[in-house]
């Protein structure tokens, strides 16, 4: 079942951005640098590109993320135009001082008093912003929650005389074109759980981190000690194995598939597995090429479907 969440306050969100892009030099993007192509919201590019803002993309949370994938992806942003890219934790102390340097190269016209540099944070929901603009302040000025959509309106204050900062509030797009995105997001806790069924998202998750890390998995769940090959199961076998081994069972003597799986993803979320990437520079060319050669093969078979896209096309 593909994953949608665009709740309705996320609409003004992206006007009053729309708005407030105009007014100023560096547009900050805040990325989950474990999954930082599924996070990256299009319509913000989409802003970015008009007003011919550049682009600070900063890869948080990278003490959860594989380095080794994380420089992949620092490789793969900073080669795009007009943009930088840098990975750091805005929890550690230390990282966000870095941000104001990184913008005035980014800028080097503003910073004085007569042109102050003017930030804009942005990104999508649950992925630090708030954090960010404490760590940058240095002082507690915006709401932090482990929940999606905590920000809920525009904040601006000043770092110095010479530069200021907005925080914006988390902002999804419309429509989540790729089903693997919807679950990443929904795994890393940027969609809201009304949104979501907990257990096939662990489902995904499970499926995914035995393809790409099945030894964390058995250093953490103790596999091999419940005689259990990490390599020739699944995520169905990986889940109902956490649940033995922590006993999550229901009043009805059934394994308590719910509680295993919001423990299994609280286990990725906190980084107790380890450091770990959903996606690589090269996993999502290859989901792309997948995606493309699918569509074209439907399109072949569904003939009917081309002849409505050109007849609604206007």
């Amino acid at each position: 079942m593909a994953i949608q969440w665009y709740p309705g306050h996320m609409t003004q969100a992206r006007k009053k951005a729309e708005e407030t892009m105009e007014f100023v030099d560096i547009v900050i993007e805040v990325l989950d640098a474990r999954v930082p192509e599924a996070s990256h919201n299009p319509v913000i590019n989409e802003m970015r590109l008009f007003r011919q803002r550049p682009n600070l993309k900063i890869l948080n949370k990278a003490d959860l993320a594989d380095p080794k994938i994380t420089q992949d992806w620092l490789n793969y942003f900073n080669k795009q135009p007009n943009t930088k890219a840098v990975a750091l934790s805005c929890k550690k102390p230390g990282d966000a001082s870095k941000i104001p340097k990184l913008c005035l190269a980014l800028a080097p016209h503003r910073g004085t008093h007569l042109k102050p540099l003017r930030m804009l944070i942005m990104g999508i929901p649950n992925v630090g912003k708030s954090t960010l603009m404490n760590a940058l302040l240095n002082r507690r000025v915006a709401k932090v929650g482990d929940e999606p959509a905590v920000t809920k309106s525009q904040q601006r204050f000043d770092l110095s005389e010479t530069m200021s900062i907005t925080d914006t509030p988390g902002m999804m797009w419309p429509k989540i074109a790729y089903e693997s995105d919807g679950y990443m997001l929904a795994a890393s806790h940027a969609i809201g759980r009304n949104a979501v069924i907990d257990e096939d998202v662990a489902l995904f998750l499970a499926d995914n981190l035995l393809k790409t890390y099945p030894a964390l998995l058995n250093a953490r769940y103790k596999l091999d000690a419940m005689k259990i090959d990490v390599n020739a199961i699944d995520g169905v076998d990986l889940l109902e194995a956490i649940a033995k081994r922590r006993s999550y069972k229901r009043h009805d003597g059934l394994w308590d598939t719910e509680k295993t799986a919001v423990a299994f993803l609280t286990d990725y979320r906190s980084g107790a597995i380890g450091r770990v990437s959903l996606e690589s520079p090269q996993s999502r060319d290859a989901m792309m090429q997948s995606f493309d050669k699918s569509t074209l093969e439907n399109n072949r078979e569904n003939p009917e479907a081309i002849s409505r896209e050109h007849e609604d096309a206007p």
